[in-house]
């Protein structure tokens, strides 16, 4: 497994159409193994705005770059987008690499 601070970070905003959140976060359960059984990915989060309706964020983290852009521009996950796009209205898409990571300190877990 990569070293936290050698993963390359993908952040997806995704705009999803009234009244189907729902089925948009089926189906992403749905698909998600598919993306963490790669083994290039570190694994995923999807996170729904509190400010914004509509609005989901999905993290996912890689070992590095060329891992995920063999997994973007893969058949597989071209039928995931297939799936995922009749609940999207629109969103977009942020890579980076992280820099640092500071776990959660020793004496604030007891």
């Amino acid at each position: 497994m990569a070293h936290p601070e050698k993963a390359f970070r993908v952040l997806l905003r995704v705009e999803t159409h009234p009244g189907m959140a729902a089925d948009f976060e089926r189906t992403w359960l749905e698909i998600g193994t598919a993306v963490t059984s790669d083994p290039a990915n570190l694994g995923q989060w999807l996170m729904r705005s509190t400010e914004e309706e509509h609005i989901y964020h999905i993290i996912s983290d890689w070992t590095d770059e060329p891992g995920f852009r063999t997994f973007e521009h893969s058949e597989q996950h071209v039928k995931h987008r297939e799936r995922l796009h009749p609940f999207r209205s629109g969103g977009s898409m942020a890579t980076m690499q992280v820099v640092y990571h500071l776990p959660q300190a020793e004496a604030a877990k007891a």
